[in-house]
């Protein structure tokens, strides 16, 4: 049947489709596959969600070499709700690149871009269903070396070096994964994660182990932009073209958080991580600074583009503290903040990017008075923005809630001070943009602009009614990540 076929068509397409799209040439033939696949996959993780909503776990073994010996995927509800956030974004994202990578690429290097975003995809997609320890090493490459292709297309000089800079972190990250890895391999014989978890439980003392698991966790954390690794990301999301900058804010970090929490949990187990070795030590410190430190450095950013890279790092933060306390409501404010923040990152990109596309600039100067203009984009700005601070009735106020409720658990006050502080900061460099905007005349000698294409304000009101409505119903988003956080506990 086609659906046990499922979990490898949603690598394989988008990884088989990456050298039509260099076959097809120049035209919108390239934009139509991507398109195409895009959508195709999104329907393949509804329809693994759907498989999976009540507990059941779909493996696929490649070329019939059953588990540990082949390399195996595994779709659960964890990987499902991570499968549906990405292919959702791409879904959106990439009907959104065409009239505004005709913007901002010359056009013998459009379909180079879809090309790799493609590819960028099949490796964020790999990474989420893969079952083997190596196979997620190799994917978490693909999705990286395409990232840095992307972002070099940028058309201001700087995007070189800033592809420059997250290439010689990223592949510290990686080899600091990979070495960890090794190590793994070297104890056990085996790269199959499930085996894994069997195989090092008796290991618990054993320093190789916790050597191995040291760096698993800065590797990973390297990757998904942790505080104070993060220095590659302010540039790379500044500089890289705007569709660009919306996928990857939106999906690339998420997905290694995401294989951070399969390696704590599944792999090396709560236990271990935080009892023998006292995760949380390293987990909490660096996450709240990242908050509030990324928080107060978005308030004097002069590029918007900016503003909201160091607003990434401070929402990692948030996820991050979620799994440094090392409960189950904590993981689960993780878990829906994972979905959550690509909903809301993604719509503001996506509006600053139709911005971008008028204006040809994100400074905050160049944005003076544009709402008169471009009611409907800054409009859908203004939305996002609120999620982002964590106003009731969006998925930001979701998040944070749960957030505080571990918070409260733990009884770690100053913990619940920190997210409500950084809130109050959210409000200040989300309102620099909004008084720019609304409050502001336009420069003496600007072009006069109209509203972004319908092709850029479709996607971009679809995720902002997303951040709406699953900020109002979150049956789905608390239904999954509650259940997969209560999995990885061993409590359901």
């Amino acid at each position: 049947m086609i659906t046990e076929n499922l979990p490898a068509l949603q690598v394989v397409l988008p990884l088989l489709g990456a050298p039509l799209c260099l076959l097809l040439g120049r035209g919108r033939g390239a934009w139509l596959l991507t398109t195409l696949i895009a959508w195709i996959g999104l329907a393949i993780s509804l329809t693994l969600a759907w498989l999976v909503k009540d507990g059941e776990v779909i493996r696929y073994a490649f070329g019939d070499w059953p588990a540990p010996w082949g390399i195996e995927l595994v779709v659960d509800r964890l990987s499902a709700y991570v499968l549906l956030m990405v292919s959702l974004i791409a879904a959106l994202v990439i009907p959104y690149a065409r009239r505004s990578v005709e913007r901002e690429i010359p056009p013998e290097q459009q379909t180079l871009v879809f090309t790799l975003l493609l590819l960028c995809l099949a490796g964020l997609l790999g990474m989420t269903i893969t079952g083997d320890a190596f196979n997620l090493f190799v994917l978490l490459e693909v999705s990286s070396l395409s990232t840095y292709a992307l972002i070099s297309l940028g058309k201001d000089r700087r995007a070189l070096t800033a592809a420059y800079q997250y290439l010689i972190m990223g592949t510290i990250g990686a080899t600091f994964f990979i070495i960890g890895v090794g190590l793994l391999y070297m104890m056990t014989g085996t790269l199959n994660m499930a085996d894994l978890a069997q195989r090092i439980d008796p290991l618990e003392h054993s320093r190789t182990l916790r050597t191995a698991f040291a760096f698993i966790t800065v590797g990973l954390a390297l990757k998904l932009a942790m505080f104070p690794l993060h220095l590659w990301l302010p540039n790379a999301y500044t500089f890289a073209p705007s569709v660009v900058t919306a996928f990857l804010a939106a999906t690339a970090t998420k997905v290694a958080l995401y294989a951070m929490i399969r390696f704590i949990y599944t792999v090396f187990g709560g236990g271990f991580s935080f009892t023998a070795m006292h995760l949380e030590w390293l987990l909490l410190p660096f996450a709240a600074a990242g908050v509030l430190i990324a928080s107060v450095a978005a308030v004097f950013q002069q590029d918007v583009k900016r503003l909201l890279a160091y607003s990434s790092v401070a929402q990692i933060g948030y996820m991050m503290l979620g799994l440094g306390m090392a409960s189950l409501t904590g993981l689960t404010a993780s878990l829906l903040h994972i979905f959550n923040h690509a909903m809301m990152k993604g719509a503001l990109f996506l509006a600053l990017g139709a911005i971008i596309y008028r204006i040809g600039s994100s400074d905050l100067d160049e944005l003076a008075g544009i709402a008169r203009q471009m009611p409907l984009t800054m409009a859908a700005f203004v939305i996002g923005g609120l999620s982002l601070i964590g106003v009731p009735l969006t998925v930001g106020f979701l998040s944070k809630w749960y957030l505080i409720l571990a918070a409260m658990e733990r009884g770690w006050w100053p913990l619940v001070v920190l997210v409500l502080i950084s809130s109050l900061i959210a409000v200040v460099y989300i309102w620099r943009v909004v008084e720019s905007a609304y409050f502001r005349e336009r420069p003496s000698g600007a072009l006069v602009v109209s509203e972004a294409p319908i092709s850029l304000l479709a996607p971009t009101w679809i995720l902002v009614l997303a951040n709406l409505y699953f900020g109002i119903d979150s049956s789905l988003t608390t239904g999954f990540g509650g259940a997969a956080a209560r999995t990885l506990f061993g409590a359901g």
